[in-house]
């Protein structure tokens, strides 16, 4: 981009190029309309509404990081649980909040927020309709979905196929959206503005435990139980949760059917059904299963251990290995993650 200075040389333009189309891409200085226009035609201008995507995961030790996913580089802090620590929490996001649930055992039914423009100390939100940890979520700009989970080992065979939801919008307690075909925990989950996907986990409760290969889909518009969609190339547990974009949702990592830790990659295209396809393998070795967020462009998994900080991404519309993107604030077990740009709400 060229180097121009305004008429007479009595205005000089000292431009700051833009990083994106992003609201709070810096483009101050003097801009005559022919550059303006060039960055406008290759989406590279700010547009109001347009958030920079950003990924959050929730770590075990009270500690909500953000990373910035138009860039490589390190997370920061975002804020903290209000109360108490993360455990095996569920939690969503689109471009106003962050909503997880505490999950730090299974008797908890708390439900909290954060406004991503601002971050700080979560405010409680409501509760879940079933005490319960170790769940998923899924959501689009509208509605959020909490699926199945872990009641408990005083309730049955301790696993549910409760589905709840909440309008984001509006702090309050959930209500019943429906239930999975089976007793499941540790689902993997994607997202379209339409549908909410489900992929693996485990299943058969605590007395026969073992990762499935089973997908399942929720139109999220209408209350209503799962449909089935497909399977996974092999049967997975406790894989990525919040892994797409509108088009595609990869399930990372997990658990196989020996509850030997994997570093395969599956995808599905959200919009049809059907068996999922064999996208790569993740580049780190596999420790356990894979926290995930996701922009529009790309995914972002980082392990469930405390053995390391690493990041790691793939870019949606190709297949291939995962490529390392840089570190979370440290190396406690991330729980979850969830984005203010996934395909539930951004194009």
């Amino acid at each position: 981009m060229s180097y121009k200075q305004m008429t007479g040389n009595i205005i000089s333009a000292t431009k700051v190029e833009p990083a994106g189309a992003f609201q709070d891409s810096a483009a101050s200085g003097v801009w005559n309309l022919q550059d303006q226009y060039d960055y406008r035609r290759g989406a590279n201008w700010p547009e109001t509404g347009n958030a920079a995507p950003l990924g959050f995961f929730t770590l075990s030790n009270t500690i909500i990081d953000v990373l910035n996913l138009a860039s490589a580089g390190d997370s920061s802090n975002f804020g903290t649980l209000s109360t108490g620590s993360f455990g095996s929490n569920m939690a969503l996001g689109n471009t106003t909040r962050v909503v997880s649930t505490k999950g730090t055992n299974p008797d908890d039914t708390v439900i909290e927020y954060w406004e991503v423009a601002t971050g700080g100390s979560g405010t409680d939100f409501g509760d879940l309709s079933v005490a319960r940890n170790s769940g998923s979520a899924a959501n689009n700009a509208t509605r959020g979905l909490f699926i199945g989970g872990y009641l408990g080992s005083s309730v049955g065979d301790n696993y549910g196929d409760v589905v709840d939801y909440i309008t984001i919008a509006n702090t309050g307690n959930t209500t019943d959206f429906g239930n999975l075909s089976a007793i499941a925990i540790r689902s993997s989950t994607g997202n379209s503005d339409t549908r909410a996907i489900s992929l693996g986990g485990q299943r058969g409760g605590k007395n026969s435990p073992a990762s499935t290969n089973i997908i399942e889909y929720f139109t999220i518009a209408n209350t209503g139980n799962a449909t089935d969609f497909g399977d996974l190339t092999v049967a997975k547990g406790a894989g990525s949760s919040g892994s797409s974009n509108r088009v595609r949702a990869i399930h990372a990592g997990g658990f196989l059917s020996n509850n030997s830790a994997t570093n395969i990659m599956d995808y599905i295209t959200i919009a049809t059904t059907g068996n999922a396809s064999d996208f790569g393998d993740l580049s780190q070795a596999a420790e356990g299963p894979f926290a995930g967020v996701a922009s529009t462009v790309s995914c972002f998994f980082a392990p469930m251990t405390t053995s390391t900080k690493e990041v790691q991404t793939v870019v949606f519309a190709t297949t291939g290995n995962s490529n390392d993107f840089g570190d979370l604030t440290n190396a406690n077990a991330s729980k979850c993650g969830t984005s203010n740009a996934h395909g539930g709400i951004a194009a």
